[in-house]
């Protein structure tokens, strides 16, 4: 089935135009496909030509399953349905600056962090450009009534976004495209667990975003304990890497790092940090870690993160804690989905039970 939305308006009007139909259909098919419009409501085309398109095409390949809406903080948690019934997540945040959605790149993560609830089932497949752009046509339609739209974006959701390489670039250069959704490049962030020569042949396709390294870790031993990516490049080969990407695009680097109780909170872990970043031009971002169930592992106290904030500051590495944001609803990446999975096998489970007559 043909995805509308992981098509440039180049591609839709070739589409339009391999179909028998003038040029500026596509342009008309284009403006319909950003607005987030279904092939039914695309009402200047011509109505054989879109029964013609529901028969190979579909405008946005996402629903949304469910939706929550924090009572804390208005922060909405999407469960997306793909059209083969895999689900992912999504993650819609209100600042003063306007909205950010942090997206998934893949059903699933293969690259088995401990502290993350995304990789516990692996990785079911990768999502196509149209899949991701999908999720941000959604949460714009669910921004209509506001007189709203996503400003920016962070490719944080599940799975890693090097791993599904060149989908994530295809949906990049598609979302930033001037006569598709026109997103600035600045607002957009992508998250790496360090695949070395990825980020290096990303740092010359000319989409500059902001690369956000989740290091996670002072050293090489801690770092191989809770992510597995550890065992194959080593620490100071990883930050080299980010240093190269610095260079190239003139971007500031973000260092993503989970505070896990007993693990990596200490102060010295903060001066070990501090010195492999000394000279970077990089931001510290803090998260306190997000309890997942299944791996044991828990936050350190509000003592322990702010320790750790200023010993990092007193040696003058720029550094801020993550605001903890859609507490009450599963904000935290997985969980949604590991709960709806759950909650669905456990009622096929009922289903499938003989009852005593």
């Amino acid at each position: 089935m043909i995805q509308l939305c992981g098509m440039t308006p180049e591609q839709l009007t070739g589409y339009m135009v391999d179909k028998g139909q003038s040029a500026f259909r596509g342009d008309q098919l284009s403006k319909w496909v950003w607005a987030g419009a279904d092939i039914g409501q695309m009402s200047n085309l011509p109505a054989a030509l879109r029964e013609q398109m529901r028969r190979e095409a579909v405008a946005n390949p996402v629903q949304i399953c469910q939706e929550r809406v924090s009572q804390l903080d208005g922060t909405r948690k999407f469960l997306f349905q793909l059209m083969d019934g895999n689900l992912v997540e999504g993650v819609l945040m209100r600042y003063k600056y306007g909205y950010t959605l942090c997206l998934s790149t893949q059903v699933g993560c293969r690259m088995g962090c401990a502290f993350c609830a995304s990789t516990l089932e692996g990785c079911a497949r990768n999502l196509t450009a149209g899949e991701m752009a999908g999720q941000v046509l959604l949460a714009n339609r669910v921004l209509q009534g506001e007189g709203a739209r996503v400003g920016n974006l962070v490719l944080m959701g599940s799975g890693e976004p090097f791993d599904n390489y060149q989908n994530v670039v295809d949906f990049l250069r598609l979302i930033t495209h001037p006569q598709g959704l026109n997103l600035s490049v600045r607002g957009i962030s992508l998250s790496t667990c360090g695949l070395v020569e990825k980020m290096d042949r990303f740092a010359g396709e000319g989409i500059p975003v902001t690369l956000s390294l989740s290091l996670h870790a002072p050293n090489d031993a801690i770092r191989r304990r809770i992510m597995p990516v550890a065992r194959a490049y080593s620490m100071e080969d990883t930050l080299a890497a980010l240093s190269r990407y610095i260079g190239r695009t003139g971007r500031r680097g973000v260092i993503e790092y989970a505070l896990i109780r007993e693990i990596n909170c200490r102060r010295e872990h903060a001066a070990e940090l501090a010195s492999r970043l000394r000279g970077m031009r990089c931001h510290v971002n803090l998260i306190p870690l997000n309890r997942v169930a299944e791996r044991g592992l828990d936050a350190p106290s509000r003592k322990q993160v702010e320790e750790f904030m200023e010993e990092l500051e007193r040696r003058h590495i720029s550094v801020t804690r993550r605001r903890e944001m859609g507490a009450d609803i599963q904000g935290a990446c997985g969980q949604l989905r590991r709960r709806f999975l759950a909650e669905a096998g456990r009622q096929a489970g009922d289903e499938g039970t003989e009852k005593p007559e």
